[in-house]
């Protein structure tokens, strides 16, 4: 529920944006494939070749209208894997990813029985009306958990 509600722009020439999917760059496809179907039970949905890379796609376990875009092939640096929360917080760009969850401490306990580095929370963000929680992938990439708190 969000804090203020600004109107909609009907008029806007960008009124049809809607969130499709994110890139993620992985250095092993197969692994990449491995640990977000085992992990996270995305589903692979699809794999192109292009400019020298693969492309696959993989959607969360009930959800059509989004999907991480893994990103494989030579020629990319290693992300430096971060100590902690804090630590992500010192280079501009992005930062994390966000997926909205039922239940946040559920989904923590869940992602930690099947060995994921959980390195925030679970924790209420007061201000926002949220619980939230971090981890990441073997990538080095930032995921955060929420779910809405009571008013």
């Amino acid at each position: 529920m969000p804090l203020f509600n600004p109107p909609r722009n009907a008029s806007s020439p960008f009124r049809s944006m809607r969130g499709d999917h994110v890139g993620l760059r992985v250095a092993d496809l197969d692994a990449a494939l491995r640990w977000y179907r085992e992990v996270l039970d995305f589903r692979h949905t699809r794999s192109i070749e292009a400019v020298g890379l693969t492309f696959a796609f993989m959607a969360p376990p009930d959800d059509d209208g989004f999907e991480i875009e893994l990103v494989a092939g030579l020629g990319a640096a290693d992300r430096p894997k971060p100590a902690d929360l804090p630590a992500t917080l010192g280079l501009h760009g992005w930062h994390h990813l966000c997926l909205r969850v039922d239940d946040v401490d559920e989904t923590v306990a869940e992602l930690r029985r099947r060995g994921a580095d959980v390195i925030a929370g679970p924790m209420d963000f007061g201000e926002i009306r949220r619980r939230g929680a971090f981890f990441l992938d073997p990538w080095g990439n930032l995921f955060e958990l929420t779910h809405d708190l009571p008013a």
